[in-house]
C-alpha cells in the first residue's frame, strides 16, 4: 500500500509541472494562432475577451500587435485606452501613466477621456514614494489631479480624488519638514531657520505647524549659542522674537517647558550684556572726566 502511495506522489510530480506547461503553451499557442490570422478586427475582439476575463498579460499581447493596424479606423481609440488600461490593471503604473498621457493628447474628444484622465492621475498617484523620498512624481500627481478636476468639475470621482490631493498635499508638506530637519541635524542653524520658514511660507496651514516653528526657535537659539560674542546680543533677540511667535500661537504646547528655559537663558545673556556695556560706558565717561581735568 505505502509503495502504491509512493509511486502515484512520483507519478504527480512528473504530471503536475508537465501539465503546467502545456497549459502555458497552449494559452500561448491560442494567442499566436490569434496573431496568425493577420485579422486585426478579431485581434482585437479575441484581446477584448481576455480583458474581460481580466487576463492582463494575454491582452496586452493582443492590443500592442493590433494597436498599429487600427490607426484611423474606429477602434483606433478604444484600442489603447484598453491597452493602458490592461497596464493600469496589472500594476505597471509607469507604462500606465504614460500610455494614459498620450492617450489624452490624441484623443481629447474619445468617450474614454474622463476614464483615460483619471487613470492618469491615478497611475501617477500609485507611483508617488514616501516622504523620504523625491517628490518630483508627487507634484506631478497633484498637478494631473487638479487637471482632472478643472476638467470635469461634475465626476462623481471628485471626492476620491480630493482625499487623493489632500494625502498628497502632506508627503509635500512632511518632505518639506524632512528637508529643513536635515539641516537641524547636521547642526547647520542658519541653514535650518531659513528652510524652516520657507516651508512655513509654502505650507502655511501644514500638519507640521506646530513642529516648524518649534524648530525655527531651537534653531535660533542655538546659532546664538554658538555664535561669536559680538554676534550673540542680536541674535539671541531673533530668536526671543521666535519664541514669543510660538508661544502666541501654541501657549498650551508640549514644548513650552523646554522652550520657556530657552527663553530665559536668552534673557539673561541680553540682560548680562546690557550691563556690561553700561558699565564699560561709566567706565569710559570717567575716564574722559579725567582727561579733560
Amino acid at each position: 500500500m505505502c509503495s502504491k502511495e509512493f509511486n502515484m506522489r512520483r507519478f504527480l510530480s512528473y504530471i503536475i509541472p508537465l501539465i503546467a506547461a502545456w497549459a502555458v503553451f497552449a494559452g500561448c499557442s491560442s494567442i499566436q494562432r490569434v496573431i496568425n490570422t493577420s485579422d486585426n478586427d478579431l485581434i482585437f475582439q479575441r484581446g477584448l475577451v481576455y480583458y474581460k476575463a481580466e487576463k492582463w498579460s494575454k491582452a496586452i499581447i493582443l492590443f500592442e500587435h493590433c494597436e498599429p493596424y487600427l490607426k484611423g479606423f474606429p477602434q483606433e481609440d478604444s484600442v489603447a485606452y484598453y491597452r493602458a488600461h490592461s497596464y493600469y490593471k496589472n500594476y505597471d503604473f509607469q507604462t500606465a501613466a504614460s500610455l494614459f498621457d498620450e492617450f489624452r493628447r490624441n484623443y481629447g474628444r474619445s468617450v474614454f477621456i474622463e476614464d483615460a484622465e483619471a487613470y492618469f492621475a491615478r497611475s501617477l498617484y500609485n507611483m508617488c514614494p514616501s516622504p523620504e523620498r523625491d517628490q518630483t512624481t508627487t507634484s506631478a500627481a497633484i498637478v494631473a489631479i487638479a487637471e482632472f478636476l478643472a476638467h470635469h468639475p461634475e465626476s462623481e470621482q471628485r471626492e476620491f480624488f480630493h482625499e487623493l490631493t489632500r494625502d498628497l498635499t502632506w508627503r509635500m508638506e512632511e518632505r518639506s519638514f524632512l528637508n529643513a530637519y536635515t539641516y537641524y541635524k547636521i547642526l547647520r542653524y542658519d541653514s535650518a531657520i531659513i528652510a524652516f520658514r520657507n516651508a512655513l511660507k509654502k505650507y502655511p496651514d501644514s500638519h507640521r505647524r506646530e513642529d516648524i516653528m518649534y524648530y525655527i526657535t531651537m534653531s535660533a537659539y542655538n546659532f546664538a549659542d554658538n555664535s561669536v560674542a559680538s554676534k550673540q546680543a542680536d541674535r539671541f533677540m531673533t530668536a526671543l522674537d521666535s519664541y514669543y511667535s510660538f508661544i502666541m500661537e501654541y501657549p498650551e504646547s508640549k514644548y513650552r517647558a523646554e522652550l520657556d528655559k530657552l527663553a530665559d537663558n536668552a534673557k539673561r545673556y541680553i540682560e548680562k550684556i546690557k550691563g556690561e556695556k553700561v558699565e564699560d560706558g561709566n567706565v569710559a565717561d570717567a575716564a574722559a572726566i579725567r582727561i579733560t581735568q
